[in-house]
């Protein structure tokens, strides 16, 4: 008879231990969630950040061990470890392309850009400037420069400003010098006044431009 007592206490006691490891094991996976989480945040917050910033920038590069370019920036950040990886100029760049002699043959300037680095790739954003060797001028509010493929292309409104005549148009395709280039649509060509440097008002004409 005096064992009865003894069996209710011993579960009893079985009971509180199975609740207490319960309750430890709830806690310690809540705290190796919690752990994994700020891991995980903290491993996207490192991704997010530049690998470089670099301030008041003038970088030559080359290609295939021949100086081609001058890059000029206020600011240059490098995401190595976005996808796609890509440097990025979020205060205005300004690059100058040079032949083999090291003459420059064509400028771009842009209030923002974003180079993608494995496709070669130039993406320029607002007030897009260029200008080749014959002095045209060209400009749009995007522009993508493919170095792979040698092309500089834009599907947006584009001015092309020569000595004699000023081009409306909306997109264009053109070789790196931009010497030889091609209008998707052409808008209109305003003959310019040689003594008053100014385009006439009736000099308006809607004929295609290749």
């Amino acid at each position: 008879m005096s064992l009865r007592p003894l069996q209710v206490v011993v579960h009893k006691n079985l009971s509180i231990t199975i609740a207490s490891m319960a309750m430890v094991m709830l806690l310690l996976f809540s705290s190796c969630s919690g752990r994994k989480k700020e891991l995980g945040e903290a491993i996207t917050e490192r991704d997010s950040l530049p690998v470089m910033d670099t301030r008041g920038v003038t970088k030559l590069v080359s290609d295939s061990g021949v100086i081609r370019y001058r890059v000029n920036a206020e600011e240059w950040k490098v995401y190595d470890r976005k996808s796609p990886s890509y440097w990025a100029f979020e205060k205005g760049v300004y690059v100058e392309k040079f032949d083999s002699l090291f003459q420059v043959e064509a400028s771009i300037e842009a209030d923002t850009a974003y180079y993608y680095d494995k496709q070669r790739l130039w993406k320029l954003i607002s007030n897009v400037h260029i200008q080749n060797l014959k002095g045209e001028k060209f400009d749009t509010e995007l522009l993508y420069w493919d170095q792979n493929k040698k092309k500089v292309y834009s599907d947006k409104e584009v001015r092309i400003e020569q000595p004699d005549q000023i081009i409306y148009a909306v997109g264009f395709e053109s070789d790196e010098q931009l010497s030889k280039y091609v209008f998707f649509k052409t808008n209109g060509i305003f003959y310019i006044d040689e003594e008053s440097g100014e385009a006439p008002a009736d000099s308006l004409q809607t004929d295609s431009v290749n």
